[in-house]
């Protein structure tokens, strides 16, 4: 699929088909991730993977917007590891999760971002259920699978919200 495609084609995705996903998937779309930008490069994600029915669980647990891990087959925890990350930990992640969810849509997956950090309740939820080390912070989850329900494009472009030169 064309860069641009996927990026119109992308919508978050919270219904899916009790299909598995193929590890050479899963594969590509960290791939995609390990190529996002990141300052200094630092490169302070880590990811972890869960397909099992207790991890997905846990997620469930921790978190209250992941109830489609119930029909989803995996979803990547996306964490910063604070000994190499610096204050942009948060942008480079974001940036690794975007291209997690171009690169989903580009391979003809569904997928969906639940954010975690900054949010403590979710954060330390997370980090406890999966034995997270004191410098790893859960970022954000991304959750994956075949859709199990069509969205079509949504125009977001505001003319109104561009400045030219300043405010």
């Amino acid at each position: 699929m064309e860069t641009f495609n996927a990026i119109f084609a992308r919508r978050s995705i919270r219904k899916y088909q009790n299909k598995t996903l193929e590890a050479e998937k899963l594969t590509k779309i960290l791939e995609a991730a390990m190529s996002a930008p990141t300052a200094r490069n630092k490169q302070p994600w880590r990811f972890i993977t869960v397909q099992s029915e207790e991890s997905k669980n846990k997620i469930m647990n921790a978190h209250p917007y992941s109830l489609m891990l119930k029909t989803a087959p995996c979803a990547v925890i996306v964490c910063a590891d604070t000994n190499e990350a610096t204050d942009f930990f948060q942008q480079d992640c974001a940036s690794a999760i975007q291209n997690m969810l171009l690169s989903a849509t580009d391979v003809g997956l569904g997928s969906v971002w639940l954010g975690v950090y900054p949010n403590k309740e979710r954060a330390e939820g997370i980090s406890k259920a999966f034995n997270l080390p004191k410098n790893i912070i859960p970022v954000g989850i991304v959750v994956l699978g075949y859709a199990d329900e069509t969205k079509g494009r949504e125009n977001r472009f505001d003319a109104g919200k561009i400045h030219k030169e300043t405010w």
